[in-house]
């Protein structure tokens, strides 16, 4: 490369790199990262880690402005709308969330605690920035308050931007709306669209043109929200459609809700980022979460997080799960288990005797089949799976809050993906057996809103449940099983709290020591490897270097940046996303994708399938694509649509065609 360089590039190179304001402070920076580090070794795993990060960090920053200064000069008229760090002032902001606080009213006890959450957080905002836990209960208003905690810390540090980090998509429209109606008031139109900003999973292919590159956002707003999926792609992807946000993530406050859907494997990867945002960019990181994981008790030389007691922002935590037990847990398991057919009566039975139930299990065809026996009985029932798109979970769950709120009779039967923060109250819910934290978050939507009377939640076995592709719920339910009965003998010992947060410690200590060994992200596709491994020292790589060349590299920075981004994947599965055409709207879309071909209204409305849109495992995508039920939007594009027959009204997607009445309208479509 040097050798054929333009001879005035490398002469300013050279300029550049002999100005001491440029290259002091990365020095300085490479030696605070050493000296933080557990080992205090610059050949430590830790310490390398970091550098890498740091890399990716400068990556990341030189590729957004090579993608904006592009795109900025190809159309000079949409650099106007580019709003680069000029938001509104945190303290316009908070001046609305405050005006909010002040219209709140105090219906019962949960709400008053609810209240003393929140002026929690708000007298924590003025502790210095760094590592922050916020262990509420469910039901505790940590979405609310996490947001309050946030505004005022960003204006009493001067914080560029907030970044709301959602596990599911699920809730992400559910938590972003509660900011959008907040933050950007009917009273200030020219706010719309300018302060909160969504943004989802990507549908198409992972290799973009360099046009919808030039499309993609870069996180530039005041108060963002985003996925899980979407944080991990920005610190560890493939590409650089993820990489150029990641410097968005400096002198930022970070707010992780949920934090306990954290993908196992990724543990040791999550923690050294985290670590180096707090101590080396100026970013501020709050973990919420009803059952927070051990994060800090993980191995050190690998990475742990640097936590301790005084990064609690609750000041009793204790009391707090105390004042806020509104359901009583009842251990149900039996020998050999439960069937579809008794799991369903007792679903029925709650129904008829507390008025709603709320079944939630491991695995979609569990859903279905509870969901077809208790319909049998004649009540009220509603599915929620991953198999229906977003559009068609929030019209459902729409129905279900107001058949709640008018107190008819409901029974709905879910996958887990109701439990992470979905704002439901039912009076009782029935848990199929999965991880002690599954079981904490199911309870939370059982008398949400702290009735009179105390709310019931029934956990039961299945029998010969077949989760071999579903390592991470399989080893929960293990683990659960063992805490279970350790409970049973000595209930004291755990406050008598069967989710309370000493359960939930001991509970993790089982988990984490039993997954220690994958909490490195290991990959099978380079043999006995990690992707710690492979982003720090680098072990493997070197070793067969040494062996080939008889020497070491002669470079200081021995990572396979590329190989493992490419080996990343931050779920565990690799799906395929497949828009639907789910009522009228859905079908639009599809309808406008397969005839619009400028490059601006297909993002638009790519931006827009991402609710009609759901993720199908390969072996799904496989069985549709042989039944010629799948279609692409146009020629030589990787966005497909599914044909009518196999997506239900009521259930979702369907491997097989489902049954006329449960179909919607089909109608012709011009590609």
């Amino acid at each position: 490369c040097i050798k054929n360089i333009d001879k005035h590039i490398l002469e300013r190179i050279n300029t550049l790199l002999a100005d001491e304001s440029l290259t002091k402070p990365f020095e300085e920076k490479c030696r605070n990262i050493v000296r933080a580090s557990p080992e205090n070794n610059p050949l430590s795993t830790v310490v390398q880690f970091q550098l890498g990060l740091l890399v990716r960090f400068l990556f990341s920053a030189l590729i957004d402005a090579d993608r904006q200064d592009t795109a900025d000069s190809e159309k000079p008229r949409t650099a106007r709308h580019r709003q680069k760090g000029n938001y509104r002032s945190w303290s316009e902001l908070i001046e609305r969330l405050e005006s909010e606080y002040k219209k709140f009213k105090t219906k019962n006890d949960v709400d008053e605690i609810r209240r003393e959450v929140s002026a929690d957080c708000l007298d924590a905002a003025k502790r210095p920035g760094g590592l922050f836990t916020l262990t509420v209960p469910t039901g505790g208003g940590k979405t609310l308050a996490s947001l309050r905690f946030a505004l005022h810390h960003a204006k009493e540090y001067g914080m560029d931007r907030i970044i709301y980090v959602i596990p599911f998509t699920s809730i992400i429209d559910q938590n972003a709306q509660v900011a959008r109606e907040i933050l950007e008031p009917e009273e200030c139109p020219g706010d719309a669209g300018r302060i909160v900003l969504e943004h989802h999973s990507n549908i198409g292919a992972d290799i973009q043109s360099w046009k919808e590159k030039l499309l993609t956002e870069n996180w530039d707003a005041p108060v963002v929200f985003t996925t899980m999926v979407q944080l991990l792609e920005a610190l560890f992807g493939a590409g650089t459609r993820g990489a150029r946000r990641m410097h968005q993530l400096a002198n930022a406050v970070i707010v992780f809700d949920e934090i306990q859907t954290l993908p196992i494997r990724c543990v040791h990867l999550f923690n050294n980022a985290i670590n180096f945002l707090v101590d080396h960019c100026g970013s501020t990181v709050v973990l919420c979460t009803a059952t927070q994981p051990l994060l800090g008790t993980v191995d050190q030389k690998k990475g742990a997080l640097n936590l301790s007691e005084k990064n609690e922002l609750m000041p009793d935590v204790s009391r707090l799960f105390k004042d806020l037990k509104r359901v009583h847990i009842h251990d149900c398991r039996k020998s050999p288990g439960w069937t579809y057919p008794e799991i369903a009566t007792l679903a029925v039975e709650q129904v008829k005797a507390d008025g709603s139930c709320l079944v939630v299990v491991n695995m979609k065809k569990a859903a279905r089949i509870i969901f077809e026996e208790a319909k049998k009985d004649g009540i009220e029932a509603f599915h929620l799976t991953t198999g229906m798109c977003p559009a068609h979970r929030k019209q459902v769950l729409a129905t279900i809050r107001r058949m709640l709120d008018d107190r008819e009779p409901i029974l709905c039967v879910s996958t887990q993906l109701i439990e992470a923060g979905v704002d439901v109250s039912f009076r009782s819910v029935v848990r199929m057996l999965a991880g002690l934290d599954s079981i904490a978050q199911a309870a939370g939507r059982c008398n949400r809103h702290g009735g009179p009377e105390i709310g019931n939640v029934f956990v039961v076995n299945q029998v010969e449940e077949n989760l071999d592709h579903l390592k991470d719920i399989a080893v929960g339910k293990e683990k659960s099983n063992r805490v279970l009965d350790d409970y049973k003998d000595n209930p004291s010992k755990y406050d008598g709290d069967i989710i309370g947060p000493k359960m939930i410690e001991w509970y993790y200590q089982n988990y984490f020591y039993d997954r220690k060994d994958i909490m490195d992200y290991p990959v099978t596709a380079n043999g006995n490897d990690s992707l710690l491994n492979m982003l720090s020292i680098n072990s493997n790589a070197v070793a067969n270097y040494r062996r080939a060349k008889k020497s070491m590299p002669a470079i200081d920075l021995r990572q396979s940046f590329m190989t493992a981004a490419k080996l990343f994947k931050s779920i565990d599965a690799p799906t395929q996303s497949v828009i639907v055409r789910y009522g009228e709207e859905g079908r639009d879309l599809v309808n406008q994708l397969c005839s619009v071909f400028e490059v601006e209204k297909q993002y638009a409305l790519i931006k827009k399938a991402q609710q009609y849109a759901v993720n199908l495992f390969p072996h799904e995508f496989e069985r549709l694509a042989e039944q010629d039920a799948l279609y692409r939007v146009q020629k030589e594009t990787e966005i497909f649509y599914l044909d009518c027959p196999y997506y239900s009204k009521i259930t979702g997607v369907s491997l097989e065609p489902v049954r006329k009445e449960e179909q919607f309208k089909d109608e012709y479509i011009d590609t």
